[in-house]
């Protein structure tokens, strides 16, 4: 069998030579039914590749002196369809530089480690792709001399040094995900890796071998371009403030797990300061001076950065010391003395800043530290703003608040709405954007998605369902009316009642996702000596580590929340019972929820129905589907909530749900099984 040559452009006008082009790539006879082994040919997924061609070849050219909004294709593709060559195929065929922008690093490996060696073999060849990811995952040479001219190295273990030393001397890029035996956390690492506030640019001396620059010149000569979410915004974050860029320039962009968008760019068109931040400018000042500097401007500074930090401690020491999430204007109507310390601390920057411009001379890294201080006096004095509420509620475009955590005082001003943000950033600098994922729509209706990211309501769309047989496989298990409601008297005691017999039912290989920690910590208190099966829980052990030992020993029990509710792929055994405690539902008392809502409802809107049901509906839909993850498997979805049965939103929860059969009685899931141990003798 015959590679497939290297395809032509296809253009808009030939919407006919997209369809023959997929069809041979993806057809029952095409390339991956010939060279991909297990491959079973879906019309959904050569539709999907066909639309996506389509759009990338809509646009000839960008004009960057009359920019037009991207032209955008929504894409629900439920597990099994194949999205990840639905889209990767079309890009490569383009011709043009494309970004495919993921939030997981489990599905860059994917595409780097699988899908692209296929179509490189099989399709294009001449296909180059890197994945780039952000700074610190890279070592900076500069850093990692410094360390060792000055000693510092002889704080750690001395063969660590000595492998680092013997890895720098092989490795192309410094990639942190090559050394396999260095810690996760470990503080070595965080003295040599590549941060923007230590960068000496082209003043650099190390710049020339600079693994970060090697990797840029990369990016710039490939035609595919793997990030994660956090990435791509920062690189629109960078631009928009005219600071250069991140990535070279791209042409397309194509958002898996598309769901995360909104909330990756809430944090990047924000602004935050924080108490830790202050610490680590401190500390490396100190240790600066300390090694650089003569005994008379080494006394100088230190004043200068112990006033710094005095000033910062003073400050946090204002705020409550009860832990979570709450609006600043709160806080700041009351305590008076809260802006008085604010001011002393702003005056504290102002004169760390005179010192390192007037002592330092513009010398490096001195005059990068002036840039550091100066930015977080800017950050502290936005966010702290005293009109920040001045204004009507449909007005305001942050939300002001601090969070306070066990060691740390955050401070953050997050917009209200990012979709103003992503029209200026992200849909005027490239020809097309397509947002795909598993869950995007609530119902079979995508207008919370479209008005969440600010697409147009004529934005084109497809949904294509799972091709998994949930109708003959599975079973959708919902307790009867007798269930108590999550505030109801006895919820707590039945739920775990109803987990243990679900649990038994199954024989264990349960996954069980709580909406908290608290809901998880009490089952697993009440649970732990009765289960019979092994029990693993979050927080005991790292994540890889728990699925690699949920896998591995079917008829073991996992609890979990957060995380846990998306990027779990275990297919097979092991998992064939997910139990979710109740609806996902989020805080309402969170400040930037309780911001988002109050905007609805002041555009006369109903937010809990606009906003908080669509969701729960997103979050409930990731966390069902960790079950059916082949064709092969089966098992039951229990949801332990009679919200959905009792309760007029249930039924657009319900609705949102894969096709399993519903029962509400036990025995029919003891039934289910039971059928299952016949099958397989």
């Amino acid at each position: 069998m015959t590679r497939l040559s290297r395809l032509p452009v296809i253009s808009c006008s030939r919407p006919g030579g997209v369809i023959n082009i997929m069809r041979d790539v993806f057809g029952s006879e095409g390339v991956l039914a010939q060279h991909l082994k297990g491959y079973e040919s879906r019309p959904g997924q050569q539709e999907m590749a066909a639309a996506i061609s389509a759009l990338l070849h809509s646009r000839e050219e960008t004009d960057d002196d009359n920019p037009v909004p991207a032209d955008s294709l929504v894409v629900e593709a439920e597990t099994g369809l194949g999205k990840t060559l639905a889209y990767l195929v079309p890009a490569v065929l383009t011709g043009r530089r494309v970004v495919i922008s993921t939030n997981t690093r489990n599905l860059q490996d994917q595409i780097l480690e699988r899908e692209i060696p296929f179509i490189k073999e099989y399709i294009d060849p001449d296909l180059k792709a890197t994945c780039v990811k952000g700074r610190q995952n890279y070592l900076c040479l500069y850093r990692w001399h410094q360390m060792v001219s000055t000693g510092q190295g002889e704080l750690f273990d001395d063969s660590a040094s000595k492998r680092l030393a013997d890895w720098i001397r092989q490795t192309t890029f410094g990639d942190r995900v090559e050394l396999d035996w260095l810690p996760s956390q470990s503080p070595l690492w965080q003295m040599i890796c590549c941060q923007s506030h230590f960068c000496l640019g082209t003043d650099c001396p190390d710049g020339h071998h600079c693994f970060l620059n090697r990797l840029r010149r990369e990016a710039a000569t490939s035609r595919l371009l793997v990030v994660n979410h956090h990435l791509l915004f920062s690189d629109l974050a960078v631009r928009r403030g005219g600071y250069g860029e991140v990535l070279p320039r791209y042409e397309a962009i194509i958002f898996d797990e598309a769901h995360h968008v909104e909330k990756v760019a809430t944090q990047f068109f924000g602004r935050s300061f924080s108490r830790y931040q202050v610490r680590d400018l401190a500390g490396d000042l100190e240790r600066s001076a300390l090694s650089e500097l003569g005994r008379k401007q080494r006394k100088e500074f230190l004043q200068k950065i112990h006033a710094l930090s005095g000033k910062m401690e003073q400050f946090a020491a204002l705020f409550p010391v009860e832990r979570g999430r709450f609006p600043l204007r709160d806080i700041w109507a009351t305590d008076t003395g809260l802006m008085e310390k604010r001011d002393e601390l702003l005056r504290a920057f102002d004169q760390l800043a005179d010192q390192l411009e007037s002592a330092s001379g513009g010398r490096e890294p001195w005059a990068q530290y002036r840039v550091r201080c100066l930015e977080l006096q800017a950050e502290l004095a936005f966010i702290t703003a005293e009109a920040f509420d001045d204004l009507p509620e449909e007005e305001n475009r942050y939300i002001h608040w601090f969070e306070r955590r066990e060691k740390n005082i955050v401070l953050s001003a997050t917009p209200v709405d990012v979709a103003e943000e992503l029209q200026k950033t992200l849909f005027s600098s490239v020809a097309a954007c397509v947002f795909t994922s598993a869950t995007l729509t609530t119902g079979g209706d995508f207008s919370y998605f479209f008005k969440r990211l600010g697409l147009p309501e004529e934005t084109c769309s497809l949904s294509f369902p799972s091709p998994f047989d949930y109708a003959d496989r599975t079973l959708l298990y919902i307790p009867d009316a007798d269930f108590p409601e999550p505030t109801g008297t006895g919820y707590q005691q039945a739920l775990h009642g109803r987990i243990q017999s679900l649990i038994k039912a199954a024989g264990g290989r349960a996954l069980v996702l709580f909406t908290s920690f608290k809901a998880m910590d009490a089952a697993r208190h009440a649970l732990k000596d009765s289960l019979g099966f092994p029990l693993l829980c979050q927080g005991t052990a790292p994540r890889h580590e728990l699925l690699r030992r949920f896998s591995e020993d079917i008829g073991s029990v996992l609890f979990a929340v957060a995380s846990f509710w998306e990027g779990v792929d275990i297919a097979g055994e092991s998992l064939s019972l997910i139990i979710i405690d109740k609806l996902p539902f989020e805080v309402p008392t969170d400040p930037v929820i309780m911001a988002r809502m109050s905007r609805i409802k002041a555009g006369g809107g109903n937010p809990f129905y606009e906003f908080q049901v669509p969701r729960a509906i997103l979050s409930l839909r990731q966390g069902v589907g960790r079950l059916m993850r082949s064709s092969g498997d089966r098992g039951v979805i229990a949801v332990l909530d009679a919200r959905l049965f009792s309760k007029n939103y249930g039924k657009r929860f319900l609705g949102s749900l894969p096709p399993s059969p519903l029962v509400r009685d036990l025995q029919a899931v003891k039934s289910f099984f039971i059928q299952e141990c016949d099958d397989n003798q």
